[in-house]
């Protein structure tokens, strides 16, 4: 992401991590992590040997998806209950995500574990195993996660890990047949976290979830942010959304909601990925796509490329001075926005000298070029694109309806 665009900033908790435990060092200079449910699988295992050895555990090696063992460090191991028969061991590791900027790098995730008769298998049990939410982890409110609504926001693998763990910790320990392993996952400061990520959008409710598909967080991992994107694609799909809104940042997310009328569920803050979010939304028959965003990613867009990281390609001044001329600009103001050197420069340059047309002509070319990517699919999802300016002013839209674009606001009615 370009950490200098105010509209690219989005925390979030990778869904589509002291002396902790130490992350491999790996290109670049750039640290990779562990994952929420790598840090969980650790406590647990942890915490089941401990309970099951009555020694206090220091550190503890687990093996991750990707074919690793790796060694983690415990910041807590305590007994929470010693009750002869009721014995509870906490144990703790505390989340360093490396040097991918994700909102639950810090975090303390927390297993508490105790025995009892083994239960039938269930939604929340398996070979034994109950993982159970406690403070900080969410509940599953909505279908379409991946997860059993009512269950704790535990996605597959790492369920998979730590009910793997668990058991076979229990089985080197003597533990018999006819008992159950009871986990509690807890994150102190989980509800505070979960506010600065999407959960709540995608009804995850009460705190975060625990995720990773491989134990490992890679820095600034693009796959990870394009399987969040899928992801609240998916949820929204499946809660009868019909209508979404591809938000380049929060920025544009927020000042969209001053002009449609839609539930938060419809809002994906999609980054770079515009074009990945649109084939998603005819994927699962969306009827409407909006893309809200700002000069910087539009111009990018409107030239038909829809992976819009800085990186990638810069924003062109001379492509949207030529759009100026296009719609009157004089040659001399085309030389000066053609050297400007970043979106929001040419935006402010445009504005001062009253060149709002050119903003929605760049909006119709998002709209016409998005329909191009789509090819055979276009007919099936009407685009529309909203650009604003860095403080929430509409600054041009357009749509590949002929209805335009059904907004609220009487600042910027369609």
């Amino acid at each position: 992401m370009n950490s200098t665009d105010p509209d690219s900033h989005q925390p979030r908790q990778s869904i589509s991590e002291s002396d902790y435990s130490r992350p491999t060092v790996r290109g670049k200079g750039m640290r990779t992590g562990y994952t929420t449910g790598a840090c969980a699988t650790a406590a647990t295992k942890a915490a089941v040997t401990a309970l099951l050895t009555g020694a206090p555990v220091d550190k503890i090696t687990i093996h991750l998806p990707m074919g690793d063992d790796v060694e983690f460090i415990l910041n807590r191991c305590e007994w929470t209950d010693r009750t002869p028969g009721s014995e509870k061991v906490l144990c703790s590791v505390i989340k360093d995500g490396g040097d991918d900027p994700d909102a639950t790098h810090g975090a303390e995730i927390c297993s508490t574990v105790w025995i009892g008769p083994r239960i039938e298998d269930g939604p929340s049990t398996e070979q034994g195993v109950t993982i159970t939410s406690g403070l900080g982890v969410g509940i599953v409110t909505f279908p379409g996660t991946g997860i059993t609504v009512g269950q704790p926001a535990v996605t597959r693998v790492p369920r998979r890990m730590i009910i793997e763990h668990a058991s076979e910790t229990g089985q080197t320990h003597g533990l018999g047949f006819d008992k159950g392993i009871t986990v509690e996952l807890s994150v102190p400061t989980g509800e505070v976290v979960a506010a600065k990520t999407t959960n709540a959008r995608l009804g995850v409710i009460g705190g975060i979830s625990i995720l990773g598909s491989t134990g490992v967080v890679q820095p600034y991992s693009t796959a990870a942010w394009r399987a969040s994107v899928n992801l609240a694609v998916d949820v929204a799909a499946t809660n009868n959304i019909d209508h979404m809104v591809l938000a380049t940042g929060l920025a544009s997310e927020a000042f969209t909601k001053n002009h449609l009328d839609l539930p938060d569920m419809a809002y994906v803050g999609i980054g770079i990925f515009s074009g990945a979010a649109l084939k998603r939304c005819v994927a699962r028959g969306f009827k409407r796509a909006t893309h809200v965003g700002m000069v910087g990613k539009f111009s990018k867009m409107a030239m038909g490329y829809f992976v819009t990281h800085v990186a990638g390609n810069k924003v062109d001044t001379t492509f949207l001075a030529e759009l100026a001329g296009k719609c009157g600009a004089s040659d001399e103001l085309q030389k000066e926005m053609a050297a400007t050197t970043s979106g929001r420069h040419f935006g402010e340059i445009a504005l001062a000298n009253n060149q709002l047309e050119l903003f929605t002509l760049m909006s119709q070319m998002v709209c016409d070029e998005s329909h191009k990517l789509l090819g055979e699919d276009s007919d099936k999802l009407i685009v529309d694109a909203i650009c604003f300016d860095f403080d929430g002013t509409l600054l041009g839209y357009a749509s590949t309806s002929p209805d335009g674009i059904p907004m609220v606001s009487s600042s910027g009615a369609a």
